[in-house]
């Protein structure tokens, strides 16, 4: 399975990225491997969007910033959008206790990448490459 992280799938979402339609290209020719997201990376996306509506004047100025909200939603349909289910926080404080030191997000997206026993696609290589036996690429610098 590929599990993109919030980065790869920021590239997608832009419409006219350069990064991102050849990051589509690739997805493509996966073969049969299934392509899936964690809700953390959703969270995060979401987070951001929030933000925006809240730190925007009420009213017309929140109007753009509520577009992009529905444009994540309307984006996340027909995703396969992986768990942070009990496994996962095993995994989680399994990380923790053996000393992985990145950021507790992080350390949660790649808990469900070894629970799902995935492949983490993602351009924070630095950070990832920290976990055992974590299957870690980044696709878009390599694009």
């Amino acid at each position: 399975m590929i599990i993109l992280d919030t980065d790869h799938l920021s590239e997608l979402q832009r419409r006219n990225s350069k990064r991102g339609i050849q990051l589509r290209g690739r997805l493509s020719q996966r073969g049969d491997r299934p392509v899936a997201t964690t809700v953390v990376s959703v969270e995060e996306q979401l987070r951001g969007r929030l933000g925006m509506i809240n730190q925007s004047p009420a009213g017309a100025g929140q109007v753009v910033p509520y577009g992009r909200l529905i444009e994540i939603l309307e984006f996340y349909l027909g995703w396969i959008i992986l768990p942070f289910d009990q496994v996962a926080a095993e995994q989680f404080h399994d990380l923790r206790a053996a000393k992985v030191r990145i950021g507790t997000m992080d350390l949660k997206i790649a808990a469900t990448v070894l629970r799902h026993a995935g492949t983490l696609f993602s351009a924070n290589l630095r950070d990832f490459r920290q976990v055992p036996n974590l299957l870690v690429e980044d696709w878009l610098s390599e694009a």
